[in-house]
């Protein structure tokens, strides 16, 4: 049986290499599609545009709101209700399914650019080269998909039970008709590491550089030090992450104004890989969510807040502050005007709209940067019994954001939690915080709102109190998955 493309995932460039006469108009035959090596160049800008629009946008928004670092404000209209009170939230919620059918779908076309890569016969040893990179690009890409999926549907990672238990069901090969069993979270990891292997061999030439569009050797490292991390194999994230940090390529911005550059306009110096973007190839955004500027009115109508303990974790020293949070008199809820701080930290590039224009929230998102590999750095340091490296990381990424270093006499469980607060600082409303708290074994209750008189409140909400082992840290396979694939196994309690 002949595997088709849909026409929505070919490059336009490819119609001249097709006999039309001998396939539908509306497909391409995926024989016809890797001729050349110019094909591989298409399917791998395909990628790469795949990517970016597999980031941000609710597959960010959606743990972070699960968190315990926002209120539902009392205008929110039920925006990420369900995985914002947990008790409700089921397997067929549009947000499970559509991070699920987001990945899956990006892994259809990895998987037939892997299988049709191999068909490729370069023309040279530059073109071998070239070809060599898009295949570490792909098994790359696959690699951090995977990696979410499993972050998402999965336990965490657990030494003595990852054996056992359940996590996504791997897809190697572009076929439609598979009704696949879940493979294990060792399994899955396995996957990861042995996709890492193959990228880190076919990218070994493709140098990385600050705010690289295209995926390369560093990006191969960084994700690999945030697997390890997960997979709390110390020593390994330790390794890769101090690899990058001691190439010197990526430098922490140390001003209260290049780290607002840095979030506001997109400056590039820490950022290891940020898919292209612009102005006509807009990625995801989360802006609207934490902000709801009206732009007629010239108000704010915010669904979610911070809660005021999560603006208090920063010294008012802390760079960080002015550039993640806003607070304005011009915060319109509950019918009437409040002066509220409003998670600012997608703001929209003004590069990325047209002049004189309402903001659209649009930034390039930032997928891997060098403070999350330094953090890392410090973590696995601590955890490998060396907290001189892990206070030495941790205080080079302090420095630099206006706070004091930690003396040499806080260690032991003080400095781990300061590894976490200052890995909390730092990546707020970037995705982390929900697996930060699975992967560490640790519940929450959300407590501190700005304003109860603007917030939805109550049990699911203000008060919620989520328990270290709660079952929906763990996302359910989606419910139209499970009807259509017998060999799926549900997650308990789902």
């Amino acid at each position: 049986m002949k595997k088709y493309i849909l026409m929505g995932i070919a490059i336009t460039s490819l119609l001249s290499s097709c006999d039309l006469d001998l396939y539908p108009y509306n497909v391409i035959e995926s024989s016809q599609s890797f001729k050349t090596v110019s094909d591989a160049k298409n399917w791998a800008n395909r990628l790469h545009s795949d990517l970016r629009g597999r980031v941000y946008g609710h597959y960010i928004l959606s743990p972070d709101i699960q968190a315990d670092q926002l209120n539902a404000t009392s205008d929110y209209g039920n925006n990420y209700g369900s995985v914002h009170r947990w008790t409700d939230l089921t397997s067929d919620n549009y947000q499970i399914r559509d991070n699920w059918q987001g990945y899956y779908s990006a892994l259809i076309n990895v998987n037939t650019a892997i299988e049709g890569f191999a068909t490729i016969s370069p023309a040279n040893a530059n073109e071998e080269k070239e070809l060599k990179e898009y295949v570490g690009m792909a098994h790359l890409v696959r690699a951090y998909y995977y990696f979410l999926l499993n972050a998402r549907y999965a336990n965490a990672y657990n030494e003595s039970t990852a054996s056992s238990d359940l996590s996504v069901p791997l897809v190697l090969t572009p076929d439609i008709n598979a009704l696949p069993a879940r493979n294990t979270v060792k399994e899955v990891y396995e996957q990861i590491l042995s996709d890492l292997d193959v990228a880190r061999t076919n990218l070994a030439t493709k140098a990385g550089a600050a705010n690289a569009s295209t995926l390369n050797i560093d990006v191969v490292t960084a994700l690999e030090a945030r697997v390890k991390l997960y997979m709390k194999d110390w020593a390994g994230a330790k390794t890769a992450a101090e690899t990058l940090i001691n190439s010197n390529k990526y430098v922490l911005y140390n001003t209260a104004a290049d780290v607002k550059k840095m979030w506001h306009e997109d400056a590039p110096n820490e950022v290891i890989f940020a898919p292209f973007v612009s102005i006509n190839e807009l990625p995801n955004t989360q802006g609207g969510t934490y902000l709801g500027w009206n732009n007629g009115s010239r108000h704010y109508v915010p669904y979610y807040l911070p809660s005021q303990w999560v603006i208090d974790m920063f010294d008012d020293n802390d760079f960080r502050k002015d550039a993640y949070f806003l607070t304005s008199d011009s915060v319109l809820l509950s019918g009437s005007y409040h002066t509220l701080t409003m998670v600012n930290k997608y703001p929209g590039n003004p590069r990325l709209r047209a002049a004189n224009a309402a903001t659209n929230y649009a930034h390039s998102p930032k997928i891997f940067r060098i403070a999350e590999t330094i953090l890392i750095a410090a973590e696995a340091s601590y955890h490998a019994n060396n907290p001189d490296a892990a206070r030495n990381h941790l205080n080079k990424l302090r420095e630099a954001r206006g706070l004091p270093a930690l003396a040499n006499t806080v260690t032991g469980n003080s400095l781990l939690n300061e590894i976490k607060n200052e890995r909390f600082r730092e990546l707020a409303f970037e995705g982390y915080r929900f697996d930060d708290l699975k992967r560490w074994g640790e519940g929450f209750t959300r407590r501190d709102p700005q304003n109860v008189n603007v917030i939805q409140r109550g049990n699911d909400f203000d008060t919620k109190t989520v328990s270290a082992n709660h079952s929906k840290f763990t996302w359910g396979i989606p419910d139209r998955d499970v009807t259509a694939n017998p060999n799926i196994v549900q997650n308990k309690d789902w």
